[in-house]
């Protein structure tokens, strides 16, 4: 998987190419990947019939033609929504589905998401093309080793301050780090994060990244990832 490998530099489509089209759409999906993106992120969380479908608020009023919680709105009349631009909110399956050759970082919204997503992860036979990750470490939890995940906020925050000196921690369970460039006013990714992950085979995967100029500087660092919303500005950096 390019996305588990540290010397690798993908460009990722955050929720597609979301800074031009209705983000978290099969649209947005496939013109990201038209654009050069080399692997997709994407959100999930469950509608009220527990189907998980792919959408990044807890609400859908931003990105949608509906109101209210999405969890409490059947995949029914979820899909019966304008997503934007006529598109749908796609299920996981779907999504899945219509990108068979495209590696995706998921993102779990919620803890209850998690086992129906690992589900459609085994159907789809997409266990060696996905990345899961989460705030929350118990919405990891359902994942095995048979499908690989990204550090949680708290273990992140544990590798992070161990890298301050150049150490890493003695168990490390997860893959990969999905993270921010800064959370609030904490650098997150600085050159003793990157290098420590580097050098424990972690590649490091920073959101959202818009600016070319600071896609190449965090190439410097020694970032993996670049996950942007315009995947077509960054097949030069």
């Amino acid at each position: 998987m390019i996305l588990l490998d540290p010397s690798a530099q993908p460009v990722v489509g955050h929720r597609g190419a979301s800074g031009e089209y209705p983000e978290n759409t099969l649209l947005a999906f496939a013109k990201a990947l038209e654009q050069g993106a080399d692997a997709l992120e994407c959100d999930v969380r469950l509608s009220a019939d527990g189907v998980p479908v792919v959408i990044h608020d807890p609400t859908l009023d931003r990105t949608t033609s509906g109101r209210g919680p999405v969890g409490a709105v059947g995949l029914a009349a979820l899909q019966r929504l304008d997503a934007g631009r006529g598109e749908r909110v796609p299920t996981l399956a779907e999504t899945l589905a219509a990108f068979p050759a495209t590696e995706f970082i998921l993102e779990i919204k919620e803890r209850q998401a998690a086992e129906p997503a690992r589900r459609v992860i085994a159907d789809q036979r997409a266990e060696r093309r996905v990345l899961v990750g989460a705030f929350e470490q118990a919405a990891l939890r359902p994942f095995g080793a048979d499908v690989p995940r990204s550090a949680s906020r708290s273990e992140t925050a544990v590798f992070w301050a161990m890298a301050r000196v150049r150490l890493a921690p003695f168990r490390m369970p997860y893959r990969a780090f999905t993270v921010p460039e800064r959370y609030g006013p904490l650098t997150v990714v600085d050159d003793a994060f990157a290098q420590v992950a580097r050098r424990s085979g972690r590649p490091v995967h920073v959101w959202t990244v818009n600016d070319p100029a600071d896609g190449r500087r965090l190439r410097g660092l020694g970032v993996s990832g670049i996950i942007t919303n315009y995947p077509g500005r960054f097949r030069a950096v």
